[in-house]
């Protein structure tokens, strides 16, 4: 069982940056895909960021250029670097885990952080 603490969410303003931060509670992390989900209201889980366990990212288009996600195995944490926010980012961030990149690049995942806000005012 992989559990998984996020930190870092918070209230900015546009053009502003914040950095989330997952950690996981167990080394079966290093061998899964890791991805940044977020929820605003009353839209569909967008997945935000992804990175394999070999280390290869991808992102979706509305925050290419400046959204950063990486990942330290010697700390089994995930973090996602958000540069130049705007209101739109606006959303609960979840941490996710999964064997299956394929399968956490659709934007499901098997194991789920609790989530942290990220507010962007205007």
């Amino acid at each position: 069982q992989v559990q998984l603490v996020e930190s870092g969410g918070g209230f900015v303003q546009a053009g502003g940056s914040l950095r989330l931060s997952c950690t996981a509670s167990s080394v079966v992390f290093n061998r899964n895909a890791m991805a940044w989900i977020r929820r605003a209201p009353g839209k569909q889980r967008e997945m935000v960021a992804a990175i394999s366990s070999g280390g290869s990212t991808n992102y979706a288009d509305s925050v290419k250029g400046r959204f950063t996600i990486s990942r330290d195995n010697s700390k089994t944490a995930v973090y996602l670097q958000m540069n130049s926010l705007k209101p739109e980012d606006t959303a609960v961030y979840y941490c996710a885990s999964d064997y299956s990149y394929p399968y956490i690049l659709s934007g499901r995942s098997t194991y789920w952080g609790q989530g942290t806000q990220v507010t962007v005012s205007s």
